[in-house]
């Protein structure tokens, strides 16, 4: 596997050696300097260009970066952005993945902005001032108190669907509510107790990835109780420890932000799901 000074030494190589490119710069993970560094990082590149059809006419360009395992090309496949930029997702045989995106010379609005930018390149000048190199256009941000409220009312509103599924048997519907409908206000909670302690200075990660750096100990185990084996015990088991960590933190974060915590709300559901447990799976 090649290192990260290889890598940039030939990202940088293909975009100096190819006059059509006149800027190159990187985003994502490797720009930010809050996160651990590790060999799995995606290249995050931007290559600003020239004769933008003439990259797309003939994608065997690309060849340079070495041997491919898999490609995808998002503006090729359904809902492309079709705003004038062009990704390649390149997984190479080292085991190095490279997110190269180009955009168009002619079009510097694409380029937007983002605190997680590395200038590599700009052979004309015309690169925009990029801000000091962070993390915080991906903090946490204060909720209002409906976005709490709304959180906190759907999330125990929606374990019920988790809860009969289970009971009915309906192992797909009631793991795909579980994690998508309900997981995500865990997350969203999870988020705001993290920023409430962080004066909203920090970055979770994406769906949670830091979590484990973020959250105390007690309950970053509790979280990892909340994923779940196949069937009725281990899904409902799962659950119950999603229904205690969000009522343990749900009240402390209320608190913090100042906001009312509906604890008449979570009883209730929580009453309801012990008769719906103690009725019996698929009894009609």
């Amino acid at each position: 596997m090649r290192n990260e000074r290889e890598m940039f030494d030939l990202i940088l190589h293909v975009a100096k050696g190819d006059e059509r490119v006149r800027g190159a710069w990187l985003n994502g993970s490797r720009a930010n300097p809050n996160v651990p560094k590790d060999r799995w990082q995606d290249y995050d590149i931007v290559y600003l260009v020239k004769a933008m059809d003439s990259f797309l006419a003939d994608h065997s360009w690309i060849d340079v970066f070495g041997e491919r395992l898999m490609l995808q090309m998002p503006e090729t496949m359904r809902d492309p952005l079709g705003d004038g930029r062009f990704t390649y997702l390149i997984l190479l045989a080292d085991g190095n993945r490279i997110d190269l995106t180009l955009v168009p010379a002619e079009k510097p609005g694409l380029l937007g902005e983002d605190s997680l930018t590395v200038p590599l390149l700009d052979k004309d000048g015309i690169l925009p001032a990029f801000p000091e190199n962070s993390d915080r256009d991906y903090w946490v941000k204060r909720p209002s108190e409906l976005e709490f409220s709304s959180c906190c009312n759907n999330f125990w509103w929606c374990i019920q669907n988790v809860a009969k599924g289970l009971v009915r048997g309906e192992l797909a519907y009631a793991m795909t509510m579980y994690h998508t409908v309900v997981r995500e206000e865990l997350h969203w909670l999870l988020n705001w107790y993290i920023g409430t302690g962080a004066d909203f200075r920090v970055s979770p990660g994406k769906w949670g990835k830091f979590y484990q750096s973020h959250l105390p100990e007690e309950y970053y185990i509790q979280y990892e109780k909340t994923f779940s084996g196949p069937g009725f015990e281990e899904g409902w088991k799962a659950m119950e420890e999603m229904c205690r960590l969000f009522a343990g933190l749900a009240p402390q974060t209320a608190e913090r932000l100042g906001y009312l915590y509906r604890k008449d709300e979570e009883e209730g559901m929580l009453r309801y799901l012990r008769w719906l447990k103690a009725s019996g799976r698929g009894e009609p």
